[in-house]
């Protein structure tokens, strides 16, 4: 369904000596319905690689299909959910979600309807008149996903979603991801740094090198895909953590601050 070929991208025009490879041939594919996770050191391109799949950032060379389209431009099919709050404060949790459905070209009844379908499947309907100001982190964060999830998009590209919450939180919401994924059968490619939340919320785990970013290995997740935080204590757990963490360690760690 989705497919990343060959993927570029460099930065800086004042010569090659100046310019910056975040990404050089770039492989993967993901099917339908898929959940793979991207992991790798900081500066590893990986925040880049989301940008160019989200159509806001144009590559340098290579491309992104989703099945025979490429995206060279936002594309209705894909919903982005980024680390940042993008809510607005001066609206409550339902306006927050009927917003982002106004260019969907649906009646005002519509909208209502869809908007409060998707805040109850987040499990935030009982705070739809609420402010953003209102809700812990956590639920603002659900409503983030949720002003996402309203257009019904094929695939959910999600960078550090949940960086800013403790841990704890994290792992409740990430159960929540997990349920919200299986019900909606969409596809997701979530950026972490977090090795447990990557181990726990994929299918497939893409690990990146250090700049430029390439596919150093794809590791498979044994964990059922009715999974839950409750696998955190299992040896499958512990088995993908240890794959990924030997995987990351392996680089020279002046190549991954370099």
């Amino acid at each position: 369904m989705l497919r990343i070929a060959k993927l570029c991208k460099t930065f800086g025009d004042e010569g090659p000596e100046k310019a910056v490879t975040a990404l050089s041939e770039v492989d993967l594919e993901i099917d339908q319905g898929e959940f793979v996770s991207v992991i790798g050191p900081s500066g590893c391109g990986k925040s880049t690689l989301m940008e160019i799949v989200a159509g806001l950032e144009r590559p340098t060379g290579g491309s992104v299909h989703i099945d025979n389209d490429e995206i060279t431009r936002p594309h209705p099919d894909i919903g982005v959910v980024f680390q940042q709050d993008a809510t607005f404060p001066w609206l409550t949790s339902r306006q927050n979600v009927e917003f982002g459905l106004l260019r969907l070209g649906l009646t005002k009844k519509e909208r209502a309807r869809q908007a409060l379908d998707t805040l109850e499947l987040v499990g935030v309907a009982g705070f739809a008149d609420h402010h953003p100001g209102q809700l812990s982190g956590g639920m603002r964060q659900r409503l983030n996903i949720a002003r996402v999830l309203a257009a019904r998009p094929r695939i959910l590209l999600m960078d550090e979603p949940f960086g800013a919450l403790d841990e704890q939180t994290r792992l409740r919401i990430g159960d929540e991801l997990l349920r919200i994924w299986r019900e909606t059968g969409s596809t997701v490619l979530f950026i972490t740094h977090g090795l447990s939340e990557a181990a726990l919320l994929s299918d497939r785990i893409v690990v990146m090198t250090p700049r430029p970013g390439q596919v150093k290995e794809i590791v498979v997740s044994p964990l059922p895909r009715t999974r839950t935080s409750s696998e955190i204590g299992s040896p499958a757990f512990a088995d993908v953590t240890g794959r990924l963490w030997a995987d990351l360690s392996s680089a020279d760690p002046r190549e991954a601050i370099a």
